[in-house]
């Protein structure tokens, strides 16, 4: 029986690793283990039908699109329309002796939803979320050093280099611009007004 029409029931299921809030939007490409794909049985299988390994190929790119990650939808007619052919067709191939859901199982996701996973999809899923987490991090970095050189740059423009000297003060009025001022571009008047507002509300804090 093909894994298409697998029970819902997710009594026992292996928990997904990966959340549903996750999503790999911005990410355009995945790592793809080349020696491990040319020994792997599925593309051995493949030779044998070839339309079967294409589709089932198909489905490793589309589960990355899916959510969560990886994952692809229990449904019959669902997996037929990610494919974009008829559910008659799709459970056709399904039915043969090479399936192109061979090595999907069920697994239960955190939003209670029952559906199918692949070790090997699950594996790269979780290299290319690891992957965008760090660039995201690192764009983030990049940002924030440009914003402290600016802000440096402004205050010693209007004379106020020498605080500085102080102890994480720059962080310290960068982190306080951001939570007070934070759509606004840091002209100059802008940090003479909030350099005061800040001073003051230092000072309070004493």
């Amino acid at each position: 029986m093909a894994l298409a029409i697998v029970s819902t029931d997710s009594g026992g299921l292996p928990e997904y690793p990966i959340s549903s809030v996750e999503r790999l939007d911005s990410h355009f490409f995945v790592a793809w283990n080349l020696k491990r794909w040319e020994a792997s049985d599925f593309r051995r299988q493949a030779y044998s039908d070839p339309e079967v390994g294409f589709f089932g190929r198909e489905l490793f790119d589309l589960s990355h699109g899916q959510s969560p990650v990886g994952t692809l939808p229990m449904d019959a007619a669902a997996q037929a329309f990610l494919l974009r052919m008829t559910r008659d067709r799709w459970e056709g191939l399904c039915a043969r002796a090479f399936s192109p859901l061979s090595g999907w199982y069920p697994v239960q996701c955190d939003n209670g939803e029952v559906r199918l996973a692949h070790d090997v999809v699950t594996e790269v899923a979780i290299s290319a979320l690891e992957s965008s987490r760090r660039n995201r991090a690192n764009a983030e970095a990049r940002k924030r050093a440009k914003r402290l050189a600016d802000l440096r740059d402004k205050l010693e423009q209007i004379g106020a280099g020498h605080l500085l000297k102080q102890p994480n003060f720059l962080d310290r009025f960068n982190d306080w611009l951001e939570d007070h001022h934070p759509d606004e571009q840091r002209r100059e008047p802008l940090i003479r007004s909030a350099l005061d507002a800040f001073t003051m509300h230092q000072e309070v804090r004493k």
